[in-house]
């Protein structure tokens, strides 16, 4: 197998910008313009996404602020239908914690688990609304 290869993906970054606006009120901790989004190929994981931290140690021997890094496995994510794509991408944000610190919340179990999936899929049932179809446009303006 050979290495993983990383790209930008400004495709990810828009579908990202659309998800955290109509999930603004869940989500105010979250600096969307702070979340770098990727598409690997190559990748064995049995993942469709996952989210990259930036330790706190990182970021000031960088003398940076907080950034998180979501990666979108190639191979799987690409052919999930647009809805289960959106999904994926809050499943991914609900790691970052309300500090928006550089850490990551762990996965959780049982009740915790089932709150965090209600949320996701009301994500949905909640606003009444199919995956989101807003202009690329008003996105790029801020």
């Amino acid at each position: 197998m050979g290495a993983v290869k990383f790209e930008k993906a400004p495709d990810i970054e828009l579908m990202l910008y659309r998800v955290m606006d109509r999930f603004r009120e869940e989500f105010p901790h979250i600096n969307q313009f702070r979340v770098i989004c990727l598409r690997s190929s190559g990748s064995t994981a049995n993942a469709y996404a996952r989210i990259w931290a930036m330790p706190k140690a990182w970021q000031v021997a960088l003398d940076i602020n907080t950034f998180y890094v979501l990666e979108v496995i190639s191979e799987k994510f690409d052919r999930l239908p647009e809805s289960e794509k959106e999904k994926t991408l809050l499943h991914e944000i609900l790691h970052i914690p309300k500090t928006f610190s550089g850490a990551l919340l762990p996965h959780v179990y049982g009740k915790d688990q089932r709150h965090i999936e209600e949320r996701v899929d009301d994500y949905f049932s909640k606003k009444g609304k199919a995956p989101i179809e807003e202009k690329e446009e008003d996105f790029l303006q801020e």
